[in-house]
């Protein structure tokens, strides 16, 4: 049987809600990699309508915001049991480095997963340097990874 209201129960549900645990951070949930050409940047959103994804980008700073609504209301008359899953907005902020493509980031959402592809920047790959002695070119050095 659940018990209706335990006054340490909801203060430690608060807390956790807000601050978040370690188990359950209080932000969307994110795991980052380099995959290739590219940046990959994946966050938990389960149960987010896609039409309530906003993505902005200002100079190197990614903003990513979401909603997830209550599927009943206050009005609907009903008696809550039990509520440990997050509702209303979400938002994260990741700072880019200049070595990403800002310009061309590409956004899937699936499976309550949002996964953002960002390219590496030309200037940030390796590139080939002509060395010159005694004014005559040679060869490339080539660049060892």
């Amino acid at each position: 049987m659940l018990m209706r209201s335990d006054p340490f129960r909801d203060l430690d549900r608060l807390t956790q809600q807000i601050w978040g645990t370690q188990t359950r951070p209080a932000a969307m949930p994110l795991d980052a990699y380099r995959k290739g050409d590219h940046f990959v940047a994946e966050f938990d959103l389960p149960g987010i309508d896609e039409e309530s994804i906003d993505i902005t980008v200002e100079k190197n700073v990614l903003n990513v915001h979401a909603e997830r609504p209550r599927t009943e209301t206050e009005n609907d008359n009903i008696e809550i049991i039990s509520s440990e899953r997050a509702y209303g907005s979400f938002s994260r902020q990741l700072f880019l480095g200049e070595a990403l493509d800002c310009d061309h980031i590409e956004a899937e959402y699936a499976n309550g997963v949002l996964r953002l592809r960002i390219p590496i920047a030309e200037t940030a790959k390796p590139r080939k340097v002509q060395v010159i002695s005694n004014g005559a070119k040679k060869k490339p050095a080539a660049i060892s990874a």
